[in-house]
């Protein structure tokens, strides 16, 4: 992970110097004038990328092996300027999230063999406060809801409601993106407030209950309007 943050500082610090005055011919956003509805955050675009997901909460240590799993999300997004400074940004993403550890048999609950993948698919609806820092610069916040549409255990598809697992997840997102032009380079963070299990049915499911997704996120966004 720490490569990935440096790896964004140092992008980010590139787009920043090469936006600093602006491309040729491209305006900034504070050239638009305040409740002008030509503006730069304004404007919607497609996006993907990197995740890093991990698992939170109380009952984290009671999963034996844990390895945080690689996957990614991708969707669109929509932005709406309320000023120069600030704007909001609503987006839909498909985002796979889940954790790899070692098997539990689901009579005794207690550690059976090799480490198996837990993999979650979740509909993601994030809406987001943008408060531009500096004009290619902008930082990222707000609430987000999402609706878990897929699970796997081991490669097994597995019924959302016959293992309790949450279909509804709650959380927040906050991070940091830089742009140049109609390209957006981000990172943030994906912090789950809802347990992952609402009523666990597997035996032995009980020793972790209270665990949640946390998951960070690096993406590329292009946009078609701006």
């Amino acid at each position: 992970m720490k490569k990935l943050l440096l790896l964004f500082t140092f992008c980010a610090a590139a787009f920043s110097a090469s936006a600093q005055d602006g491309p040729i011919g491209v305006r900034s956003s504070t050239d638009y004038g305040v409740g002008s509805s030509d503006s730069r955050n304004n404007g919607f675009g497609i996006k993907a990328g990197f995740n890093l997901s991990d698992l939170r909460g109380q009952d984290k240590g009671a999963y034996q092996d844990l390895e945080s799993l690689k996957s990614y999300h991708a969707g669109v997004y929509a932005q709406f300027a309320l000023n120069e400074k600030f704007s909001i940004q609503p987006e839909f993403l498909f985002s796979r999230k889940g954790f790899d550890a070692q098997a539990f048999d689901l009579v005794t609950g207690q550690p059976a063999g090799s480490k198996e993948e837990t993999r979650l698919d979740y509909l993601q609806v994030p809406v987001l406060l943008v408060y531009n820092i500096v004009d290619n610069v902008s930082i990222h916040v707000g609430p987000q809801v999402s609706l878990l549409v897929n699970a796997k255990y081991a490669g097994r598809e597995r019924s959302i409601s016959d293992v309790g697992l949450n279909s509804l997840e709650y959380g927040v997102v906050g991070g940091v993106e830089a742009r140049v032009g109609p390209a957006r380079l981000g990172a943030r963070y994906d912090l789950g407030l809802a347990d992952i299990y609402n009523d666990p049915q597997d035996a032995g499911a009980d020793a972790y209950d209270n665990v949640k997704n946390g998951v960070f996120q690096v993406y590329l966004g292009i946009g078609i309007s701006n």
